[in-house]
């Protein structure tokens, strides 16, 4: 029988002593390795539990290589982040993914120069096994200095310039927009306008690509597309009461998400114009805190930030134990989701 005094940490000697193992067998638990029995699993399992014995992790890392963490890195405004749903749900997914593998998530967040450089530093200073980035602006450093490290790196969306090199899941924004787009004609909108997401990201203009196929709405057209700014509520409608100006008979709109659907709904509303009796709106991400609680709630295309994270992660460590994935771009499907909006 181990006996430990009250101040003594427990060793691995202590815990194989418990387990009733070798301190090989006890190590090859705690370092993850199949090649170990059930039994010897659960038995030092339990004794670490028992004992509170915690692994020296510098030591661990040397042996296995591995330190046990991933970093989330998302370049945007902290304000955007905190405020914005669809990166609170980024946020809360990677974190059920990462710990249903045993990883630590380690969120880092990256808006100015300053942050930049100490996240190039971070990632190059052989802190985490691998990373999950959300880098949309155009005049983003970050996806050309990790083109530079050996770190695996998978990009959620895709950065602009050439994916060469880089591992990406994304949604399919193009033909989700013309989707929405198609389903506002269908129903009989003649005059279909755009709220559309900032110019630098790619999946707003990807969203903006896919309304002009649908309607084949031209540079000469630039009445029916305003942008709404950053994705947001306010933005929304200040582009609605915009478009409202300019094409004051308009019956649809197709805002490139969520909230800038909400914003515009509450500019029709302030001009006099029912929703969807006069004019039908339809939004983009299918966003659970937003979509379902708008008056009237919001027809929404919707993508499964669950699945995309989900999808990231499996990726990431299939390179993390040096597996090529067949395709080094996934692009997952997004449906329209019905509701009293349209």
């Amino acid at each position: 029988m181990v006996v430990h005094r009250p101040n003594d940490r427990p060793t691995l000697e202590d815990v194989a002593a418990r387990a009733g193992v070798s301190r090989a067998t006890a190590s090859r638990v705690l370092n993850g390795s199949p090649k170990v029995s059930p039994a010897a699993l659960e038995s030092v399992n339990s004794a670490v539990l028992e004992l509170g014995y915690q692994p020296n992790q510098a030591a661990r890392t040397l042996v296995t290589r591995r330190t046990g963490a991933v970093a989330v890195l998302i370049s945007e405004p902290q304000p955007k982040i905190f405020n914005d749903p669809h990166f609170a749900g980024l946020v809360k997914y990677a974190a059920m993914a990462l710990g249903a593998r045993d990883s630590q998530m380690v969120l880092v967040l990256v808006h100015t120069p300053e942050d930049q450089l100490r996240a190039q530093r971070f990632l190059a200073g052989g802190h985490v096994d691998g990373a999950l980035l959300f880098t949309p602006h155009q005049d983003d450093p970050l996806p050309l200095s990790v083109r530079k490290l050996s770190l695996p790196v998978v990009f959620g969306g895709r950065p602009w310039g050439s994916l060469r090199g880089l591992h990406t899941v994304d949604n399919d924004n193009e033909n989700g927009a013309a989707m929405a787009t198609r389903y506002l004609m269908e129903r009989g909108c003649r005059r279909v306008v755009s709220i559309t997401g900032p110019a630098d990201e790619l999946a707003a203009t990807d969203r903006l690509a896919g309304f002009r196929a649908a309607t084949g709405a031209s540079d000469t057209e630039l009445a029916r597309i305003t942008e709404g700014g950053f994705f947001s509520r306010e933005g929304g409608e200040r582009a609605a009461t915009a478009l409202l100006s300019r094409v004051p008979d308009l019956d649809g709109v197709f805002a490139a998400n969520d909230l800038m659907a909400a914003g515009a709904m509450t500019a029709l509303r302030a001009a006099g114009k029912r929703v969807p009796q006069d004019v039908a709106v339809v939004g983009f991400d299918d966003d659970e805190s937003v979509a379902p609680h708008t008056d009237p709630p919001l027809t929404s295309v919707r993508q499964d930030t669950g699945r995309q994270v989900q999808s990231m992660v499996d990726r990431l460590f299939a390179l993390i134990r040096g597996e090529e994935p067949r395709q080094r771009h996934q692009l997952l499907p997004v449906e329209l989701v019905h509701r009293n909006s349209a």
